[in-house]
């Protein structure tokens, strides 16, 4: 505690992050004082304290339920600086809760937004409260409830000085690399840089958590597997090779194999005195995008698009998660279209060959997510000039996130730590090579899935992206064709100094087809 200036953090927020973060400070033996819009989230978690050890709670947490009370409840540094952060949902809660808070701010006030906000929002309220001398700082906060008490990953965006200050107190808070021992955050860049990674990460995670949903289909309907047989494929597949240490490979062990039992968990979900699966206890519909809880993964799609990113993966991934959410479209549709379920993959003469298959296109469209993802930051970094190094991205993401993977970011570190400036991530050597070595594994797995009738989009889509962004010539020459005749969108010619490949813009001739 001697090297970092605050003994006292408030924290705005007592739902599973914030309680969790709140736990987390006070185990580094910091006080945190605790709010909430609704103070049953206060008492609860107040209440969830006299459960825990006092010797891990070194510091004191105290609740409130009035904000002016807690706002000044926060010690100020010997240089006039107070420590908040808010863990809360994006856009009107954070500028209400902030309006609210308004005349107990002071200048020399540091807040953290740990919220999954819009980078233009944070960009925004910078601005506003500049003027008053107090910092905001976005920052993103990935790893779950679960990590937000053991150790996150943050990465960090705006006023360099401030983050300076709360850098070595978020440096024992952080998730710690298992092999090196630094701790998972970093300073991003000005602005809204730390809420646009965080954004991407999302997104990321999203093409990851298709594609393993999708290989579990695969093993469950196309090849009959049991619960507890996958739980075992995937411990195998995160103990050596390509997905190694994967924190969604992990936990999908866990999950297949997790039994109820008569009691259930704490709250008593999932409990049964006739055996079962916790698994079949779960629908099949993800709700997070559709109630306005969560919106990076939507962001992430639109900044794609607006930027000219190829990411199918990602953009594929959320609308797997659209259509789970409107279950009960999807159950008319299905009375209608009536399209096959997917079916037992048959013709296999080496099933275990085949599983193997599985878990390389899994771990090519794991890669190919990353290289959606990291190409996005760059071309956003690019254009917002915020200078944000995809190393420093990497090394955040080693422990602490959701979408840790060893074997990629090991892969990927030593190129993206270079002082290269690299906008196409395939194009590192050890990136192409992999691709290139696992493609035909990809290729096979979408086929026989695609033959079984398996739901398998991100894998598709994986292959699919592969394909085309390796492409010399596309059929789009025969769109830029019919664009051109319907619309004079002007070409450029093949071969051609100058128009070959030419710049990312329209084209220098127009072909009259047909007299208007």
């Amino acid at each position: 505690m001697s090297d970092q200036p605050f003994k006292s953090i408030g924290i705005v927020g007592a739902g599973n992050m914030g309680t969790m973060m709140a736990f987390g400070f006070s185990e580094h033996g910091v006080n945190v004082s605790l709010w909430d819009v609704q103070s049953s989230n206060v008492d609860e978690a107040i209440d969830m304290t006299k459960q825990e050890d006092p010797k891990r709670l070194k510091g004191k947490i105290n609740g409130f339920h009035d904000i002016h009370e807690f706002a000044s409840s926060d010690e100020q540094t010997p240089e006039g600086h107070r420590f908040f952060i808010f863990s809360i949902t994006h856009g009107g809660p954070a500028d209400s809760v902030l309006e609210k808070m308004q005349d107990d701010l002071k200048k020399g006030d540091i807040i953290i937004d740990g919220g999954n906000e819009n980078y233009r929002n944070t960009e925004r309220r910078q601005k506003e409260l500049e003027a008053k001398g107090i910092s905001w700082i976005g920052a993103g906060v990935s790893g779950g409830y679960q990590s937000a008490r053991r150790g996150p990953s943050l990465s960090l965006g705006g006023d360099p000085k401030a983050i300076d200050m709360i850098l070595p107190l978020l440096q024992q808070f952080a998730a710690k690399d298992r092999r090196s021992g630094e701790p998972c955050v970093g300073n991003m860049g000005p602005g809204g840089a730390g809420h646009y990674v965080k954004m991407v990460h999302n997104g990321i995670e999203n093409g990851m958590l298709s594609s393993i949903c999708e290989a579990w289909g695969v093993l469950h309907h196309g090849l009959g597997k049991s619960y507890d047989e996958i739980g075992k494929i995937f411990e195998r597949w995160n103990a050596e090779g390509e997905l190694k240490n994967t924190y969604l490979i992990q936990i999908g062990s866990e999950i297949c194999q997790r039994k109820k039992t008569a009691h259930g968990d704490k709250k008593g979900e999932a409990a049964s005195t006739s055996g079962g699966y916790v698994l079949d206890d779960v629908l099949d519909k993800v709700v997070q995008d559709d109630d306005d809880t969560e919106g990076t993964l939507y962001w992430a799609v639109m900044e794609a698009a607006d930027r000219h990113v190829s990411a199918p993966t990602i953009a594929t991934g959320q609308y797997l998660r659209v259509a789970s959410g409107n279950r009960g479209q999807r159950q008319r549709v299905a009375q209608k279209l009536t399209i096959p379920p997917p079916t037992k993959i048959n013709g296999l003469k080496d099933e275990q060959a085949f599983v193997e298959d599985l878990r390389r296109a899994v771990y090519v469209s794991f890669l190919c997510t990353f290289c959606q993802g990291l190409e996005l930051i760059a071309r956003g970094s690019r254009d917002e000039k915020w200078n944000v190094n995809l190393g420093d991205c990497m090394k955040i993401w080693r422990a602490g996130c959701i979408i840790q993977t060893e074997y990629i970011s090991d892969l990927l570190m030593p190129a993206v730590t270079s002082d290269a400036r690299i906008m196409n991530i395939k194009l590192i050597d050890e990136v192409a090579a992999d691709l290139n070595k696992h493609y035909d594994a990809l290729k096979s797995t979408v086929l026989k899935g695609t033959e079984a009738n398996s739901y398998i989009p991100s894998l598709s889509a994986s292959l699919e992206y592969l394909k085309y962004e390796a492409a010399k010539m596309l059929p789009t020459q025969f769109m830029e064709a019919e664009l051109d005749f319907f619309g004079a969108h002007n070409y450029d010619r093949p071969g051609v100094r100058g128009e070959d490949p030419g710049k990312v813009s329209k084209g220098t001739h127009h072909y009259e087809w047909r007299p208007a």
